[in-house]
């Protein structure tokens, strides 16, 4: 295979939201702490809801971003909370994939954590190729050619052969 043309894990975003600032908020920190080791950055909002009771510059949830062997690493393991399966919707058409863990407990390596409580986060999986720098570089950015960019197929082929994930349809499941 073209040097060019393998896939790799770009990086892994572990995101809680919370909603609002407070005890919650803490305890996403705390759980995020745990799960990489890296503290957590806060995430805060852009714009005014009132019915929801936001406004800018609000801190409303946390997230930390994870890269290289350790993003592979921890992947694995938030991967075996889901049993290795995820259905065929959590891909995106970039080639990116994300899914949520509804409690933090169903991860192998983690226990139970009296301060945090049961919460749940979510995943997100950036994949790459080489040659991807060109869309964040500082001088003559440019886009991907459409025939170097990862499509839906190839994303799920590099989960199921490199992650050893089974991807389903989720009518599949429902049968």
């Amino acid at each position: 295979m073209n040097v060019m043309k393998q896939i790799s894990i770009e990086k892994v975003t572990l995101n809680i939201g919370t909603g609002k600032p407070g005890q919650e908020l803490e305890k996403g920190k705390i759980l995020l702490q745990k799960i990489s080791g890296l503290k957590p950055s806060e995430t805060r909002t852009q714009k005014r809801i009132p019915t929801w009771g936001l406004r800018p510059n609000l801190v409303i949830g946390c997230k930390t971003t994870l890269r290289g062997a350790k993003a592979r690493e921890i992947l694995l393991t938030l991967l075996q909370a889901k049993d290795n399966k995820l259905p065929i919707r959590t891909f995106d058409t970039h080639g990116n994939f994300s899914f949520g863990i509804k409690e933090y407990l169903d991860i192998p390596t983690l226990n139970y954590i009296p301060e945090v409580g049961i919460i749940g986060l979510e995943v997100a999986v950036s994949l790459q190729r080489k040659g991807f720098r060109i869309k964040r570089r500082g001088l003559e950015k440019r886009k991907i050619p459409q025939r170097h960019a990862i499509s839906k197929a190839e994303a799920i082929e590099f989960a199921r052969k490199d992650l050893k994930l089974t991807v389903f349809d989720s009518r599949e499941e429902a049968e």
